[in-house]
C-alpha cells in the first residue's frame, strides 16, 4: 500500500463522514424521543453539532483510531474492583458520538435539570457513574456546560452522602463530595451532584452524576457520559424500579443513511425473537459484561482454538467482554493467530498478497470474496456480515480484516473483546436480572 495513497479515503470508509443526500435534516434531529426509546447517534451523525470535518487521510485515520482503541482497552483493564452492590418500556434514539474509540463512539439526547438542559451524553457499557461537563470547567473540550446554578432541582453531595463511597479516589472540600477518575488517555476531576435525568419521556428525579470542573486529555465525550455498567451508580442501578436493570440497544452503522439506531429502555418492547448466552460477573471488574465464548468459525472450519484461550477467569480478568466504547473486536493472540490464517485461507481469488496498516495485518489491494465470520457463544452463534469485519476505502479497493490482537501486555493480554464495529445493525439485548445477553440481527436505521 502506498505511503501516498489519499487518507481521506480510509476517514470517508470508517465513518461515512460525507452524509447521503437522504440523510438527517435538522428537523428530524430535532424530532423528540418518544416513551422509553431514545435515538442513537454516530459521531458521524448530522445531528452531532461536535461534528468535525476530516482533517487527515485514510491510513492515518486508521492508525489514529487503532491507537485511541489502546487507550480504552487499557481502560477496560485497569477498572477498579466497584463496592458491593414493574418494568416499563424506555426507548431513547442512539448515535455515534465525534470522538471514535476512547470515549464511547456513540450519543444519545439526554435532559438535565429544572428547566432542562439538553446534552448528546455517549453511551458506556463499561463505566458506571454518570459525568456532563459543568460551567467554569478546565480543560473541558465543549462550549456546551451544564449551568447547576440555573437548575432549580440540583442538589450537590456532600461526604457524609452514601453515594460519595461509590465514586473512585473520592476526597472532600469543605461539604462536597469530589473523585477523579482516568477514561481512556484521560482524567476527569468531578463533584459529586444530583438533579433529575430526563431520558426520552421519562423523569428520573435526584439522579447521582458528576459535575466535571477539569478534565485533561483528549478522550472525554465533549458532552458528558451515561454509564450502562453494572455498578451501583449506573442508569441499571439508579433507575432499577423504573426499567428492571434491561436495556438493549442497535448501533447504527458508519454507512447509515440517518446515522440514527435506538436505546431502549425497560423490559417492555425488547425483542422476542432473539438468541441469549448467560451473562457472567467478574467481581474485579464488576461493570463489565463477560459473556462465554466457546468458539469461532471460518466460512464452514470452526478455528482450532488451543484450550484455555477463551477461558474466563475472574482473578486474572481473562475472558470475554461486549463493549460499546471500543471500535474494533480484539481477540487474544492465540485466538487470533488461528482465526486471522483461515481467514487469509479463505478469501478469494487465492494466494492475494497480505499487507498492513497499523494494528491491522490482513488488507488487499483488490476486490475480495471473504468468508463468514460466526462467534460461537455457550447458547447462540453470531454469523457477523461482511460489513461487520470488513473496512473498505471508498475510492479504490484496498479492504481490511478489522479486527486485531489484544495487546501484549500483562493486563490486556487475556481480553477478548467484542467491540462496536462488529455489534452494528444488531439488536444487543442486556438482561441482567435474567444474567443473559441477547442478539438478533436488526437494521439499526
Amino acid at each position: 500500500m502506498s505511503a501516498s495513497f489519499p487518507l481521506l479515503l480510509l476517514l470517508l470508509s470508517l465513518l461515512s463522514l460525507s452524509p447521503p443526500s437522504h440523510s438527517l435534516t435538522p428537523t428530524s434531529c430535532a424530532a423528540p424521543d418518544h416513551s422509553s426509546t431514545l435515538q442513537v447517534f454516530h459521531a458521524a451523525s448530522p445531528c452531532d453539532p461536535t461534528k468535525q470535518p476530516p482533517t487527515t487521510s485514510w491510513q492515518d485515520s486508521v492508525l489514529q483510531t487503532q491507537s485511541q482503541d489502546q487507550a480504552r482497552l487499557q481502560f477496560l483493564s485497569s477498572l477498579a474492583v466497584a463496592p458491593p452492590a414493574a418494568g416499563k418500556k424506555s426507548v431513547v434514539p442512539i448515535a455515534s458520538g465525534r470522538q471514535l474509540v476512547q470515549s464511547a463512539s456513540y450519543v444519545v439526547r439526554a435532559k438535565i435539570g429544572t428547566p432542562a438542559q439538553t446534552f448528546l451524553m455517549a453511551v458506556d457499557t463499561s463505566n458506571d457513574v454518570a459525568w456532563v461537563p459543568c460551567s467554569g470547567c478546565v480543560g473541558c473540550p465543549s462550549t456546551t456546560l451544564f449551568s447547576s446554578g440555573k437548575s432549580t432541582s440540583y442538589k450537590p453531595l456532600g461526604c457524609q452522602d452514601f453515594q460519595c463511597k461509590q465514586v473512585p479516589s473520592p476526597t472532600c472540600t469543605a461539604t462536597a463530595c469530589s473523585f477523579n477518575m482516568t477514561y481512556g488517555g484521560s482524567t476527569v476531576a468531578a463533584n459529586l451532584s444530583q438533579d433529575t435525568v430526563t431520558l426520552a419521556t421519562d423523569a428520573v428525579p435526584g439522579y447521582t452524576f458528576g459535575c466535571i470542573q477539569k478534565a485533561t486529555g483528549n478522550s472525554v465525550p465533549p458532552q458528558g457520559l451515561l454509564g450502562l455498567g453494572r455498578g451501583p451508580l449506573s442508569l441499571l442501578s439508579q433507575t432499577q424500579s423504573l426499567y428492571k436493570s434491561t436495556f438493549s440497544y442497535c448501533l447504527p452503522s458508519f454507512k447509515s443513511p440517518n446515522f440514527s439506531g435506538s436505546l431502549r429502555l425497560g423490559p417492555v418492547g425488547q425483542p422476542i425473537r432473539i438468541k441469549y448466552t448467560q451473562l457472567l460477573r467478574n467481581p474485579r471488574r464488576s461493570s463489565l459484561y463477560y459473556v462465554n465464548m466457546i468458539g469461532i468459525r471460518v466460512g464452514r472450519k470452526i478455528v482450532d482454538i488451543p484450550p484455555g484461550a477463551l477461558a474466563f477467569n475472574p482473578t486474572t480478568g481473562a475472558g470475554t467482554i461486549f463493549d460499546s466504547g471500543t471500535v474494533y473486536s480484539r481477540l487474544v493472540l492465540p485466538v487470533y493467530t488461528v482465526v486471522r490464517d483461515e481467514f487469509r485461507k479463505r478469501v478469494t481469488p487465492k494466494n492475494l498478497p497480505v499487507s498492513s496498516l497499523g494494528g491491522f495485518d490482513t488488507c488487499y489491494a483488490v476486490p475480495i470474496v471473504a468468508p463468514t465470520i460466526t462467534l460461537m457463544f455457550a447458547g447462540m452463534n453470531v454469523t457477523l456480515p461482511p460489513d461487520n469485519f470488513l473496512i473498505h476505502s471508498t475510492s479504490g479497493t484496498t479492504s481490511c480484516l478489522a479486527m486485531a490482537a489484544s495487546p501484549t501486555d500483562p493486563l490486556n493480554s487475556v481480553l477478548n473483546v467484542i467491540a462496536n464495529f462488529q455489534q452494528q445493525n444488531h439488536r444487543i439485548l442486556f438482561d441482567v436480572p435474567n444474567s443473559r445477553l441477547g442478539v438478533a440481527r436488526e437494521t439499526c436505521t
